[in-house]
């Protein structure tokens, strides 16, 4: 009996043994796993921190002395224009794909009427076709209503993407909702819209706060549109102005980096912030539909 006892404990300590194994191997391949994703970011990090001859002539891994003229030279060149015409398209893109994906997302889920699941599907199917597919039919109507070489272009043009997406994941998690709170908010005398406002959205604010970022960041780094429909330095955004840092055949890989790094910071700055409610979103739009 002395004998099984001692083979069970060995047994057992040699469970314990290989479960610490792959506890230790699975951090050894994360950490190899954060460091090799982090090295372009700290590349970009140490490149924009650099003279120009220590980027051209002599070059440097670290930079000898920390040098801030890229990013003095970007916030009083053309670059917070561009800034500032991204910030503006990104806000009302987002504003757009959360009012009219909440209406949308509340008329196919609460409401009956014809065609209602070929709707939701056709939602689907548009967001699938490649917006290469589409820049060409997309610029005509830009350019019939007037508004080429505008961010007002790429405020109507980006919800054509955005939209689909938002308001099929809003519909996840409205049929999460019960149904028994709207119901006694319309006996009480609420209206469709209030329920909507004034219950529905509420309980939404992760699903919410996912259909914000995704709108913001997908309006924020979309490069096809914005090199189509703009042409002047006033009207270009972050993505298509970084792409312009460049003479003739010589690249100012310094200002590039530094652009780089300050076009990053409002997307991270707004996960960061909210990544509690993206992942709150995420899981519960998951759970049905």
């Amino acid at each position: 009996m002395a004998t099984a006892h001692a083979i069970h404990v060995s047994s057992r300590s040699g469970r314990r043994a290989i479960g610490r194994g792959w506890v230790i191997a699975t951090y050894v391949a994360l950490a190899l796993f954060a460091f090799w994703t982090a090295i372009p970011f700290l590349w970009m990090i140490l490149a924009s921190l650099k003279t120009n001859k220590e980027i051209y002539d002599e070059f440097t891994i670290l930079p000898k002395t920390i040098y801030f003229g890229h990013y003095l030279g970007l916030v009083t060149g053309n670059f917070m224009i561009w800034l500032k015409n991204s910030l503006t398209v990104g806000i009302v893109t987002t504003t757009l794909s959360i009012v009219l994906g909440s209406l949308a997302a509340y008329s196919l889920t609460r409401l009956r009427f014809a065609g209602r699941g070929l709707a939701a599907r056709g939602l689907i199917f548009t967001y699938l076709v490649p917006g290469s597919l589409l820049f060409i039919p997309l610029f005509q109507i830009v350019s019939s209503l007037g508004l080429s070489d505008t961010i007002g272009s790429l405020m109507l043009v980006y919800p054509t993407f955005t939209l689909p997406f938002c308001t099929w994941m809003l519909m996840s998690y409205f049929r999460n909702i019960p149904v028994e709170l709207e119901e006694a908010a319309l006996m009480d005398g609420c209206g469709s819209v209030g329920v909507l406002f004034r219950i529905t959205i509420p309980l939404s604010l992760p699903a919410i706060a996912v259909v914000a970022l995704f709108s913001f960041t997908q309006s924020w780094n979309e490069f096809l549109y914005a090199l189509v429909f703009t042409n002047s330095v006033a009207s270009r955004t972050v993505t298509v102005g970084l792409t312009q840092m460049f003479g003739e055949d010589v690249f100012f890989w310094g200002q590039m980096m530094a652009g780089a790094i300050l076009a990053a910071l409002p997307p991270v700055i707004l996960y960061t912030l909210a990544q509690r409610a993206v992942i709150q979103g995420l899981t519960g739009g998951a759970v049905k539909g």
